[in-house]
């Protein structure tokens, strides 16, 4: 399991970017690094930089995944057929802790890790509280019976800073949502630029 070590907003400070496209983001309102140099003028990122930053974004926007998980899941992208970047997409959204996330049972996904992880979570009937969890197209995912009251589930499905995607069917009344076909780049709604391809790149070096 991933801890997150920092406040999770430090890597919108780094990057520049409102990762999350939360609306309480440091980024928002100060688009210069974080410490005592970041007003600085950023120095041109070398190929290496680039690519490099890329990885951090992409592995910070899922909950900080550990650099060891992160590799596998671009080592079993490698291994299927087809479009290596694409690929490496369909898995990170694959992940329960992702399809929680998409499906608005929890605000952030962070909190779709712990979640999860404290048992609140059923795929196909059964309790499953690994976040890494990997969903097959046609898996049902629902909110635990004692769990769909929770203000966190309530408020967040209530909330409209963010709709759910059509590769996720998700019923707000039942808290039942179904993953119904691994998405592709284009269709993921990340509030900011995600490159997978420099991702492929980064490891491929």
């Amino acid at each position: 399991m991933s801890k997150r070590h920092s406040a999770k907003y430090k890597l919108d400070r780094r990057m520049g970017e409102n990762i999350w496209g939360r609306p309480k983001s440091p980024a928002n309102r100060r688009e210069y690094g974080p410490g005592q140099h970041g007003q600085r003028r950023r120095g041109k990122l070398s190929d290496f930089g680039i690519q490099l930053r890329a990885k951090q974004k992409l592995k910070g926007y899922y909950g900080n995944i550990l650099e060891k998980s992160f590799r596998k899941i671009y080592d079993e992208a490698v291994r299927l057929k087809g479009d290596t970047p694409a690929n490496l997409i369909g898995l990170l959204e694959s992940r329960l802790d992702s399809i929680v996330y998409r499906a608005k049972f929890v605000p952030t996904m962070f909190a779709a890790r712990q979640f999860i992880n404290h048992g609140h979570v059923m795929v196909n009937g059964r309790k499953v509280n690994i976040a890494s969890y990997r969903c097959r197209v046609g898996d049902v995912i629902e909110v635990r019976e004692k769990s769909k009251q929770l203000v966190i589930v309530l408020e967040s499905v209530a909330s409209a800073e963010r709709d759910v995607p059509d590769y996720v069917d998700a019923d707000h009344n039942k808290m039942v949502a179904t993953f119904s076909r691994v998405p592709q780049l284009n269709d993921v709604p990340y509030p900011v630029v995600m490159e997978p391809n420099l991702v492929v790149e980064f490891y491929s070096r």
